[in-house]
């Protein structure tokens, strides 16, 4: 066994674990990350990249088919799948390849194999092939994310039954599909499959899809996937599952109370996910976890054992790529003594990439009233802004502002409609600087952009009236 000494190791190379071996490496700390997977973890490999890869493939063919309008005519206009999926590889691979390099630039040492806590300060890493090795660690950081979670007796074959791993390898596009989950996954695997074709019924046993976002969003993606011809049903609970000539059969009661049979050639389920977080030792060195299996940490992000931290996936914070790298990223600095502060979860920006898009930041109307604040609302729909006129996007959309009344202090910025994943960004620094309705108003935006839209919410917010509507 090798024994080496190492300032910080970090188990796990997800977006939480590799940015924060960057960091750690950056600030001069002898760092290690130990890795049993392809580098970039979850996200990267599986999640967040891959997907939004074939989703741009799922855009670029809707607006193929809507080219004629712009004076672009196309013939025999057909889908690759297996192209696609090429590209989303080349994607991963490139990607996966990027992290390998920023590792090595910043001198993070990369060991191959299992980790699992042995002791304080002690990570045993075993390879597929070869020994162990042990590492000495004065800090040691728990990147070890998640995996997706089965629905209750039903495990996913990856043929019929799927995960959002076994969708993202599908070689044929289904000519039906049932998406159980109404959060981001299962509504972007919707919103893609029935680009590519397939019937597609979406599922969400809440009264709504896209519970966490703003009521107004959610009843806009509802209309917009129903002009799209996905089936839509909320408030829908799922009984069980049966098969019938290469068929599975969805056995459910609708939010009527009536009960239904739905087929489908597969059934993505996109509940949500379970953290890896058995077989870690965790128990030998008294590291807490709650009864779904999230790791126990404090606000930052230390476990109840000192110098052992955990991050991202894992720990019940927002399921988030860019909230694990901030917490990775708040983690190092604070064992390299840096003055840190908490993250505010309240200001987390959350983007689904979707047809259309959805982005929010913040408060939503209901849980601003909540929170006792009175609440003003500006608004301003995609309808009337001429870049999405101009884009062809203008059919359905809006931006949405939520603001307290006496001091017109911007509490959340809520978004449906074209490319809005990147306008989200603007509301996430206005929330930041604590930005006021005022100060947004006077904030000159460029002509003609989809930002003006975010212009011209401001005006119906402090002013009462838009500008263009």
């Amino acid at each position: 066994m090798d024994d080496q000494g190492y300032d910080v190791v970090i188990i796990g190379s997800g977006p939480g674990g590799y940015v924060a071996a960057i960091r750690a490496g950056q600030l001069g700390l002898k760092t290690a990350i130990v890795e049993a997977g392809a580098l970039g973890g979850t996200c990267l490999n599986v999640g967040c990249i891959p997907t939004k890869a074939l989703l741009h493939s799922a855009d670029l063919l809707d607006e193929i088919r809507e080219s004629k309008r712009f004076g672009i005519n196309v013939a025999d206009l057909s889908f690759d799948l297996a192209t696609a999926m090429k590209h989303k590889q080349t994607v991963v691979r490139q990607s996966s390849e990027g992290v390998g390099f920023l590792l090595k630039k910043n001198g993070v040492d990369l060991h191959i194999g299992q980790g699992k806590i042995l002791g304080k300060g002690q990570v045993s890493v075993k390879p597929a092939t070869g020994e162990e090795q042990i590492l000495q660690a004065k800090h040691i950081i728990l990147a070890t994310g998640a995996r997706p979670r089965p629905f209750p007796g039903l495990e996913f074959d990856e043929t019929q039954i799927l995960s959002s791993t076994g969708m993202l390898n599908v070689t044929e596009i289904p000519k039906s599909l049932i998406v159980v989950g109404a959060g981001a996954i299962g509504v972007e695997f919707a919103s893609m499959f029935r680009a590519f074709g397939s019937e597609v019924t979406l599922l969400e046993a809440l009264p709504r899809i896209l519970p966490i976002e703003d009521e107004e969003v959610s009843a806009e993606l509802t209309k917009a996937f129903q002009r799209r011809k996905i089936k839509v049903l909320a408030g829908a609970k799922v009984n069980g599952f049966e098969r019938e000539e290469g068929l599975l059969i969805a056995n459910i009661t609708d939010n009527g109370g009536v009960e239904q049979k739905l087929k489908a050639e597969k059934v993505l389920i996109g509940i949500g996910i379970t953290p890896r977080t058995t077989d870690l030792g965790l128990e030998r060195v008294g590291v807490h976890r709650d009864a779904r299996g999230f790791i126990q940490i404090d606000k930052f992000m230390r476990t109840a054992t000192e110098g052992i931290y955990a991050i991202g996936d894992c720990v019940p914070t927002p399921w988030l790529a860019h909230v694990a790298s901030a917490e990775g990223i708040l983690v190092v600095e604070h064992i390299a003594g840096k003055q840190v502060k908490p993250l505010n979860y309240d200001q987390i920006p959350g983007c689904t990439y979707a047809n259309p898009q959805v982005a929010s930041i913040g408060l939503t109307e209901k849980k601003a009233k909540e929170q006792g604040y009175d609440v003003i609302v500006g608004k301003f729909p995609f309808s009337a802004n001429g870049k999405a006129r101009i884009l062809g996007q203008s059919r359905s959309g809006f931006v949405k502002i939520v603001a307290d009344k006496q001091y017109e202090q911007l509490l959340g910025f809520h978004l449906i409609g074209p490319h809005v994943t990147e306008i989200i960004g603007e509301g996430s620094l206005a929330l930041s600087h604590e930005a006021t309705g005022t100060s947004l108003l006077h904030t000159i935006h460029a002509h003609p952009t989809l930002h003006e839209a975010l212009l011209e919410a401001a005006h119906a917010l402090v002013h009462g009236a838009a500008l263009h509507l």
